[in-house]
């Protein structure tokens, strides 16, 4: 995250909306997957005009992992963008949850 170098330690949310081919191939779950990876919570959900809303949380530089990730080549389906914007952390989230 830009400017953001002397808190890198600090937990931090991402919230993206990612466009394209992305509902029922299986997406949500292979965001999931990722984000239990690289250690990150929050969730994936279906938006009724066929995005689907990624809210992640963890340190900056796992969440600019993840988002990296969303906008790479191996994401099943085919994503055609992937809009981002960073806020403080929320209430938390016990784990990756599909919604």
């Amino acid at each position: 995250m830009h400017g953001r170098d002397a808190h890198d330690d600090e937990p931090v949310r991402v919230t993206a909306w990612v466009r394209g081919k992305v509902q029922q191939v299986g997406f949500r779950w292979w965001t999931r997957a990722r984000a239990l990876e690289i250690g990150l919570t929050g969730y994936a959900s279906n938006l009724g005009d066929g995005r689907v809303q990624v809210v992640a949380e963890g340190l900056a530089a796992d969440c600019e992992q993840l988002l990296s990730l969303l906008r790479g080549p191996g994401t099943p389906g085919n994503v055609s963008g992937v809009t981002e914007i960073w806020t403080a952390v929320g209430p938390g989230y016990p784990g990756f949850e599909i919604r």
